[in-house]
């Protein structure tokens, strides 16, 4: 969900001009990276009790879990890299090219939110549709704002 709210403000800056909302990006797609650690550790922690034969079994046999960990590593160089040095460092176009795994992220996430599901898949769906969206609007043509009307000024009428 973090990661969604994060691959959402650029369309909503595109689409509304809220261009403030450019300043959430950095602090939501850290709070993703965060939360997918925290996620990671709570089944290290307390479903495997740092068994490692048994972290290391599950990451290879199980497919939902392969998915989320090769998603939760490719968030680490998205997370080191996501300061102001970083992006002078790399380059914008660079820098831009690497963060575009984001969506790969977000792609990997629904799938081991599929997977994971037992029975009822209805909030993987809503999940899956709500990208798609994003997707869809990142496709779409910008709508023309109607240029804000200025404030009328009076003539000026010069005597000779």
């Amino acid at each position: 969900m973090l990661l969604g709210l994060t691959l959402a403000v650029t369309p909503v800056r595109r689409f509304t001009g809220w261009n403030t909302a450019i300043r959430l990006r950095r602090m939501l797609g850290l709070f993703t990276f965060f939360y997918a650690a925290l996620h990671f550790l709570t089944w290290l922690v307390l479903d495997l009790f740092f068994d490692w034969g048994l972290i290391g079994g599950d990451i290879l046999e199980r497919p939902y879990i392969t998915v989320g960990f090769t998603a939760l590593l490719l968030l680490v160089p998205l997370a080191i890299t996501s300061t102001k040095g970083w992006i002078r460092r790399l380059g914008g176009r660079n820098w831009q090219r690497l963060h575009r795994l984001a969506y790969v992220v977000a792609l990997l996430g629904l799938v081991h939110f599929f997977w994971s599901q037992k029975k009822d898949i209805s909030e993987p769906t809503l999940f899956a549709l709500a990208f798609g969206a994003l997707l869809l609007a990142r496709l779409l043509p910008v709508p023309r704002r109607r240029p804000e009307a200025r404030a009328a000024v009076a003539p000026v009428i010069l005597e000779e």
